[in-house]
């Protein structure tokens, strides 16, 4: 029985509910003598029921948060063993001109249901995968979404821009599917001309479990930020028809996911060029989950604190937004901070609900309109941006000089994301225009 099947939260919540009308109905009146025998039982009695009441609330925060998806994520018991690169002839059917796989074995495939009603067509393909990577040495299973356009013959020679959606720690990549449901969002965006077709690499940046590596390079440890930087890409390009440039890159994340977007695109600009944190953070913790991250380099710990990269060094030319709430997020303080700190060529943006907790719920309300967001400043790669896009030459900044806060965002129409649609009050809900420097904001 799996550690997020309902079937346990129902038996261990059945077995607490019969353990405490036994306790109460048949064990208590029992226990009421003033012997030793008997007080060592009532103790007994409530540590039994307290246990099975924790165990309880515990799968059920589980489930709901994601924190660890099996049994061996759990206790830290799962096979460490890098999983070799291999070439796939798997199930999935090949578009036309569809190289063979290196570095990426598809392990199943599923269709996304219909974008539209009115059209009733699949609405791309979700293929659940292992990527290997040769520099780093480690492996991690992904969910790729394939739009429509991946498989039609008219598309058999283009190559799309990638989107790598990432969870928090320790997560399950499953939650961006089951619980977010990215990669219809995206399919209903692109339907809609929100955002164009775009190809999202579902993952989690636990690579190496049980450990929380804050995608970094460790030293002598994990080197988890090689494996997002340089073996992800290049795996993906050896698979699918895809660049391996920057401009056709972008990282979205929640919570650890977001830092890691942020500080990826930060520090290797040369692999994303923008990015998209839901509810980040902008310094890595230190805890047990971590252990010694920096091997007491003051100067790598500072290197991976984004606030003091703001302050020391040149800023890079990426585009940002950063998702918060002014109530119920214990980083809404910290992010108009960084939002000050951005000077160009970086570019940022803000998307504020006026409240919202450090869950789910609140990031799903948020994808609608930071998942466009990014795919708009992404160019499919051989291509020339236009002056004046969201990929192409700096615009001159303007808009609310403070980041707007939002009530329950929808997807704004492609072009300014700042603008709310034809016919709505100015009051609708939406992200702060992107801006380029301290005078915007």
């Amino acid at each position: 029985m799996g550690l997020t099947a309902t079937s346990l939260v129902l038996a261990v919540g059945l077995l607490a509910a019969g353990a405490l009308v036994a306790s109460v109905c048949w064990a208590w009146p029992r226990l009421t003598a003033r012997t030793l025998p008997a007080m060592l039982g009532r103790v007994g009695v409530l540590a039994g029921n307290q246990v099975l009441t924790l165990m309880v609330l515990g799968l059920v925060m589980n489930n709901y948060f994601g924190f660890y998806g099996s049994w061996s994520d759990l206790f830290g018991t799962g096979s460490r063993e890098t999983i070799p690169l291999l070439t796939d002839a798997g199930p999935a059917p090949a578009a036309p001109g569809e190289r063979a796989r290196a570095g990426v074995r598809v392990l199943a495939t599923a269709p996304v249901g219909p974008a539209s009603k009115d059209k009733g067509l699949p609405a791309g393909q979700i293929q659940q995968v292992v990527v290997a990577g040769a520099s780093s040495g480690l492996s991690s299973l992904a969910y790729v979404y394939l739009p429509p356009h991946y498989f039609q013959k008219q598309h058999a020679e283009t190559r799309f821009p990638v989107i790598v959606a990432l969870t928090g720690y320790p997560g399950d990549a499953r939650n961006l599917i089951t619980r977010m449901n990215m990669p219809a969002v995206a399919a209903a965006a692109i339907d809609r001309g929100e955002m164009p077709p775009t190809i999202l690499v579902l993952m989690r940046p636990t690579v190496a479990p049980p450990r929380d590596t804050e995608c970094m390079d460790v030293p002598r440890g994990p080197q988890v930020e090689t494996y997002f930087t340089k073996d992800l890409k290049e795996s993906m390009a050896t698979a699918y028809r895809v660049g391996a440039d920057a401009p056709s890159w972008g990282i979205l994340g929640g919570s650890t996911g977001g830092y890691c977007a942020l500080k990826l695109s930060m520090r290797h600009p040369e692999a994303y060029s923008a990015a998209v944190s839901l509810s980040g953070y902008f310094k890595p913790p230190v805890d047990p989950t971590t252990g010694d991250l920096f091997g007491g380099s003051r100067s790598l710990r500072n290197e991976n604190d984004l606030m003091w990269r703001l302050a020391h060094l040149p800023p890079p030319p990426v585009s940002v937004l950063v998702a918060t709430s002014e109530k119920g997020e214990s980083n809404y303080e910290p992010t108009l901070e960084f939002l000050d700190a951005v000077r160009p060529p970086m570019r940022a943006s803000s998307l504020i609900l006026r409240s919202g907790g450090h869950n789910f719920t609140t990031w799903s309300r948020e994808l609608p309109q930071a998942l466009p967001w990014l795919a708009q400043r992404l160019r499919p790669p051989g291509t020339v941006p236009e002056p004046g896009s969201p990929t192409g030459p700096l615009a001159t900044p303007s808009g609310d000089p403070r980041p707007t806060p939002s009530g329950d965002p929808r997807p704004t129409p492609s072009g300014d994301p700042g603008r709310a649609p034809s016919g709505e009050p100015a009051d609708a809900p939406r992200a702060r225009p992107e801006t380029s420097g301290a005078p915007a904001f």
